[in-house]
């Protein structure tokens, strides 16, 4: 029999990552297979503060925002695969490797994050993920990341 798939809103990610507005860069999370894998959505819109001078006239989601886009939605998938809501988890990048962009990502576009698990279990600080981010199923950016999981005692 296989675990149900699980959904985080908006208050179970507040619940689980440190960030909030305006670096709270995912909006909801889908598809929760406990800690291997979990599908990200980003509603880009134009009253984000990085469209003010990224660039003027023409508004281009920053590449290295959608790589954080990435990390948080695999924050969530952990957070919810191993129950750390309301747990103070901090989420530290210890390596980006692989990081390539496809196409530009613009106000109305939804970004849609498909994480997988490299490496890492329960108990354990260090993880490394792979993320693809799509827009009308088209790669906008792929990364591979290694992060650290810090919880206080």
């Amino acid at each position: 029999m296989t675990e149900t798939l699980k959904t985080a809103d908006i208050d179970l990610i507040t619940r689980i990552l440190p960030h909030r507005y305006p670096f709270l860069l995912v909006d909801r999370v889908e598809e929760i297979d406990g800690t291997q894998s979990a599908v990200g959505i980003k509603n880009v819109t134009m009253n984000e503060p990085h469209f003010q001078g990224h660039f003027p006239g023409a508004p281009i989601m920053p590449g290295v925002t959608i790589v954080e886009a990435m990390a948080q939605t695999a924050g969530v998938m952990v957070g919810v695969g191993l129950e750390l809501m309301d747990k103070n988890m901090l989420i530290y990048f210890m390596a980006i490797d692989g990081c390539k962009f496809r196409r530009k990502v613009v106000p109305g576009d939804q970004l849609k994050m498909r994480l997988t698990t490299v490496r890492g279990k329960p108990g354990g600080k260090v993880w490394k993920f792979k993320g693809v981010a799509e827009v009308d199923g088209e790669m906008a950016a792929e990364a591979e990341f290694t992060a650290m999981m810090d919880m206080p005692a």
